[in-house]
């Protein structure tokens, strides 16, 4: 059973006004049926929504007054449901997002230009214009802010340029933040093999401090096994661009190889691995942990292959689906159950796709699940946002997709609507029996003069023995304090008929008087659930 903040007890938040009571001893509620589980997968809940099992079952009591049949229970639950807003519209072929700690959205668009989204709207100057070569899918990619921005306003970009032979090459490069504009260009890794496809170029820093750049194989996949070639590989650099004296080659910017094409990489917010997802051939598009010196088999191998000179992927997709940019949720717009869950786009299929993870060490997957399959077409960037949520991008206008109408967007998860409440009532001792469907359930226990109740209750079909409930008393104006309004509104209640202010009689004895006053006093300045 899992607890909400106000079942594990209510809080005190100030010395007391009036002489104390007896203390009441609270005793903790423990789910006693047997076999409770996780929360069913994704793919399951909607089937489980239609049954239901043994009941939850338990008595709420009042302090003063014992069982109480007036006690309103409410039960209500989140739905796994999202949606999604558009936050801005006419970009083209958008690559990556960061967010600055202004509130400031830049966003790479791969023909060279590094966008501004201020307030929820596309600035119209740019940020900053590189000279790239946007050829199929080369052009201006990766973006990430240092994560110490605010001080040095320094950006950092992947990009694809024609060296002085006219040949493609790739390159990572830093800019800084003066008056709203890149400025001061400096290239800090540069000659990196580069093609018309398969070039990688995703950045994100590391909980480390250090920055991490994706490289495809540059369309010569014989270069991902070799360690002297940068093709092929998930780099690991030092923010001015020298190589990390702990990197797990001395002298290279090597951290993983045997890659194809990786697209998406983040780490996740518990365990601090880094996944990153990559494209197959035609098969096997793979989700991969990283582990410092790692082969991932490429092209020797394809998927799991079992093979103990290489790392296998922890999921893998066939045909493929053109997986794209990738972040873990962390945010608090969606349900708790989405909590470090795997988001990454969908290129070629055309959806959002979210992988729920196996605790407690998260290197398993527990389950997987489309999302938007078509209704935004071509999916690429995904990024987490400070502000609680989770961005994505559509890629329409890269010359493979079919372009909608204010293509290409800027969007972002919405939590999806609620199931309506379900309302009971105990019996005549108190004791309640709720038939509900299994899975996380909210339950609070609420009755004007006392502090409410809540707890979140896993539903099993086995059923769930809660004990005893107790509502302390004196939350006059219902409002989840016991504080000096419910002291002001008791002194004028005190003494009249109880029919002026039935609240104020909080032990339900036909008077109000200092047994009220007293039961009021031993629970000043406690706080319970608010409405």
């Amino acid at each position: 059973m899992k607890h909400s903040n106000a079942a594990r007890g209510y809080g005190r938040r100030s010395s007391l006004a009036f002489p104390t009571m007896l203390p009441l001893l609270l005793l903790a509620i423990v789910a006693c049926a047997p076999g409770n589980v996780a929360a069913p997968a994704p793919e399951t809940s909607q089937a489980a929504a239609g049954q239901t099992g043994a009941p939850v079952t338990g008595r709420v009591v009042l302090q003063g007054r014992g069982g109480e049949p007036d006690v309103t229970i409410t039960a209500t639950r989140d739905t796994d449901s999202v949606t999604a807003e558009t936050v801005v519209q006419g970009l083209e072929v958008p690559w990556a997002l960061d967010f600055a700690p202004d509130g400031r959205i830049l966003v790479t668009e791969r023909a060279g230009r590094i966008r501004v989204i201020r307030d929820g709207a596309l600035q119209p100057l740019p940020w900053a214009v590189i000279d790239v070569a946007s050829v199929s899918e080369s052009g201006l990619m990766g973006l990430a802010l240092h994560p110490d921005f605010s001080a040095n306003g320094h950006l950092f970009v992947c990009y694809t340029y024609r060296n002085a032979q006219g040949q493609l090459s790739n390159r990572v490069a830093r800019l800084t933040d003066a008056d709203g504009f890149g400025v001061d260009h400096r290239v800090i890794l540069d000659g990196i093999p580069a093609a018309r496809n398969h070039n990688g170029c995703r950045l994100g820093f590391g909980p480390d401090g250090k920055l991490y750049v994706t490289m495809g194989d540059a369309q010569a996949s014989d270069q991902a096994q070799e360690l002297g070639s940068l093709s092929g590989k998930v780099l690991r650099l030092e923010p001015d661009g020298s190589v990390p004296e702990d990197n797990p080659f001395p002298g290279s910017y090597v951290y993983t190889y045997g890659h194809r094409n990786p697209q998406g990489l983040d780490w996740h917010p518990r365990t601090g691995d880094l996944f990153i997802t990559e494209h197959g051939p035609a098969t096997h598009d793979e989700i991969n942990i990283l582990e410092p010196g790692g082969n991932y088999g490429w092209p020797d191998v394809l998927g799991a292959a079992g093979d103990p000179r290489f790392l296998d992927p922890i999921l893998s997709f066939t045909p493929t689906l053109a997986l794209a940019g990738a972040a873990f949720y962390t945010g608090d717009k969606l349900p708790q159950s989405w909590q470090g869950n795997f988001l990454f786009a969908n290129l070629r299929a055309a959806h959002l796709h979210r992988v729920v993870l196996e605790p407690p060490d998260f290197r398993v997957v527990r389950s997987h699940q489309r999302l938007f399959q078509g209704e935004f077409g071509r999916l690429r960037a995904v990024a987490m946002s400070p502000d609680g949520h989770l961005y994505f991008t559509t890629s329409n206008r890269d010359g493979r997709g079919q372009p909608r109408a204010g293509d290409d967007k800027l969007l972002r998860l919405v939590a999806g609507p609620t199931e309506p409440a379900q309302v009971f009532r105990p019996g005549p001792g108190g004791e309640f029996s709720l038939d509900l469907a299994p899975g996380l359930v909210r339950l609070r226990w609420s009755l004007p003069g006392f502090l409410a109740q809540e707890l979140e209750v896993e539903q099993t079909v086995g059923g769930v023995e809660l004990g005893k409930i107790v509502l302390l008393a004196g939350d006059l104006d219902s409002d989840g304090d016991v504080d000096a309004e419910d002291e002001r509104a008791m002194k004028q209640a005190f003494g009249r008929p109880v029919s002026d202010n039935p609240v104020a009689d909080l032990n339900a004895d036909g008077v109000i008087d200092v047994l009220d006053l007293a039961l009021l006093g031993s629970n000043w300045g406690l706080t319970g659930e608010r409405p």
